[in-house]
């Protein structure tokens, strides 16, 4: 099998993306999960461009990899200075990584316009950098920046800054499609270009490194490899500047999967989806359900037809069997739903259907009603899993609410103040609590947990990641109904719950007591 080396920069370019942030000590943990995955290097930054990079890899010298190499990034020299004199170079060689990813400039408007460069000079910046580096023993990949730019501006040029680097001395080559805006059929025909043109230095790497400004950056990761390419470059979940960079939990799997490529282990590949969740975490951003490969939505079915057809032989549906990722097939309960969607449901749920209950029609009755209310259970499988045990008479509450005072105060000199004090009721057993919070639901959630912690003291692992309220039909002005979804996830899951009413803080207790129920009910579960 022919072998493609993975090279991941979430630490790096990962960073570039709006709103996306790593401590130093947050990156040792991403790089450790990264290297559990397999992946052949791990971009830690650009130790001349900003303390925390440094920080990184003084942390990084004491750490042991099992697959991966520690890459540091960075320009080459400076015009009219020597290597020696260019603080850039020093901070990569002080850095320790053992492999250094320069890179420089393969576009003349680069050249000319933006560092007021001359072609001649850029040509030996690269060379001497390349060399230097080489000299002071490390591996050092050279990154074309705007290199499909530069091509179709100027290919002889753009081909000679390549010829540049591998005079230097380096042995792999990235072409970068920095701008994002190349099309697949251009990667392929200057690829192959490329390749044909380095043919005598049959040891030389050809890597891919692409953006995401046409929505291309991983079809033009694919092509290039197909074209010949043996590195792809790329981030965790596509995290980057603009747009995004590649997503390599697409292009992972592709091409182990699709095209047969020896890139990870199918032990790694089946912990892909939880590696895009611990960088996701670890991030503060939400996962993106539609994410393909390891999204919640990705294996997600909701029409009767296609539920049908996937019970028969998932085949019918599915690309590929979603375990391979480490994801789940889920079917959604809608309004849309069947007797199909049911049976699924309630099988991989556990609930036992005829008995004492509903049957499969009743409950898709009782559930498309509900629907038309304006709950929406496709986007909450927690209260989903609640309502279909209700409705077969076996959901056994964990606790009961007996009743809640919310009380919110506003002054003009202070912000709003909200308290509350709840009731329940566990077994036998009264609870009455009072907690404070940032408004009214947060002061509902901080006196239910301060209720539930002595006796279920699980719940602590459990936090909100998502609050959502949307207004159902807004003619009715304030008295419109609203839908309050509330996503929660604890150590192992990341659950949905909802609630619908006039009441916004009535919305809001149910989906809040819906997620403390699940998170309970999987606790009996794993018992």
């Amino acid at each position: 099998m022919k072998k493609i080396l993975l090279y991941d920069t979430t630490l790096r370019d990962g960073m570039q993306g709006e709103n996306i942030f790593f401590s130093p000590e947050d990156k040792v943990k991403i790089a450790r999960r990264i290297d559990d995955a397999g992946i052949h290097y791990i971009e830690g930054g650009w130790p001349g461009s900003n303390p925390g990079a440094q920080h990184f890899f003084k942390l990084a010298k004491d750490m042991e990899f099992k697959t991966a190499k520690v890459a540091a990034f960075g320009s080459t020299r400076k015009k009219g200075k020597t290597c020696d004199q260019d603080a850039n170079l020093q901070a990569l060689i002080d850095s320790q990584a053992p492999v250094i990813t320069l890179f420089g400039k393969s576009w003349d408007l680069h050249v000319e316009s933006i560092m007021e460069n001359t072609k001649k000079e850029n040509l030996a910046m690269i060379k001497e950098s390349v060399s230097y580096l080489l000299r002071h023993d490390r591996e050092v990949f050279y990154d074309a920046e705007h290199f499909f730019d530069g091509y179709k501006a100027c290919p002889d040029y753009a081909l000679k800054t390549l010829e540049a680097a591998v005079e230097g001395g380096t042995k792999c080559l990235v072409l970068c499609d920095t701008n994002g805006g190349s099309l697949p059929c251009e990667i392929e025909t200057i690829t192959k270009t490329v390749i044909d043109h380095f043919k005598k230095n049959s040891k030389l790497i050809i890597g891919i490194h692409t953006h995401n400004d046409c929505a291309m950056a991983v079809a033009n990761s694919i092509t290039a490899v197909h074209a010949g390419a043996t590195m792809v470059q790329g981030t965790i979940n596509g995290y980057g500047e603009r747009c995004g960079n590649a997503d390599l939990t697409s292009i992972i799997p592709i091409l182990a999967l699709k095209m047969n490529l020896n890139c990870i282990s199918q032990k790694n590949l089946e912990n892909l989806q939880n590696l895009s969740r611990f960088v996701s975490e670890t991030a503060n951003e939400p996962p993106i359900n539609s994410r393909p490969f390891v999204g919640k939505s990705a294996f997600a079915h909701k029409g009767g037809v296609h539920v049908s057809a996937i019970m028969k032989n998932p085949r019918a549906y599915e690309h590929i069997a979603p375990e391979l990722v480490g994801n789940k097939r889920r079917v959604i309960v809608s309004e849309q739903s069947g007797k199909s969607n049911i049976e699924y449901k309630a099988k991989e749920l556990g609930i036992k259907l005829g008995e004492n209950g509903l049957n499969c029609h009743q409950i898709a009755s009782s559930i498309k009603d509900l629907e038309d209310y304006g709950f929406e259970f496709d986007a909450a499988e927690g209260s989903l899993k609640l309502i279909m045990e209700k409705l077969t008479n076996q959901f056994v509450p964990h606790f009961e609410l007996e009743s809640f005072r919310v009380v919110v105060e506003k002054d003009k000199e202070q912000p709003c103040y909200s308290h509350a004090m709840i009731k329940i009721r566990v077994g036998n057993k009264t609870e009455i609590t009072s907690a404070e919070g940032d408004g009214p639901v947060s002061a509902l959630d901080n006196a239910l947990r301060k209720a539930l912690t002595t006796i279920f003291p699980q719940i602590d692992d459990m936090h909100l990641v998502d609050f959502k309220v949307r207004v159902i039909d807004g003619m009715d002005g304030t008295d419109a109904k609203v839908r309050v979804l509330i996503e929660s996830r604890d150590e192992n899951n990341i659950f949905s719950t909802i609630g619908v009413s006039e009441d916004i803080i009535e919305a809001s207790w149910q989906a809040l007591a819906d997620s403390f129920q699940y998170k309970l009910s999987l606790e009996n579960k794993v018992k």
